[in-house]
């Protein structure tokens, strides 16, 4: 078992789970136009929260993509999630 692991209650790894095989879903139509999706957290009122990488990074139709596509390919997969926002990852020193 990983650090990470260890540290995560077992309902949260089994909701990351489902939320990367969801993603997972969509990642090839992403990466058909240079783009990938990162997940970074989930807040405790279930709102997930991505890092888009690659051209979805700087796409100006990422926030379509982000609500028309990842959004509801999520929601329609887990219900309990409330919503879905794209952040940047937090730099490390």
């Amino acid at each position: 078992m990983s650090e990470t692991e260890s540290i995560i209650p077992r309902e949260d790894q089994e909701l990351i789970q489902r939320i990367e095989s969801a993603l997972d879903t969509i990642r090839p139509y992403l990466m058909a136009d240079g783009g990938a999706v990162r997940l970074l957290d989930i807040t405790q009122d279930y709102v997930v929260e991505l890092e888009l990488l690659g051209a979805c990074g700087t796409c100006p139709m990422s926030a379509m993509t982000l609500r028309a596509g990842i959004e509801q390919t999520l929601k329609r997969s887990i219900p309990q999630i409330t919503r879905v926002e794209a952040v940047s990852a937090p730099l490390s020193m």
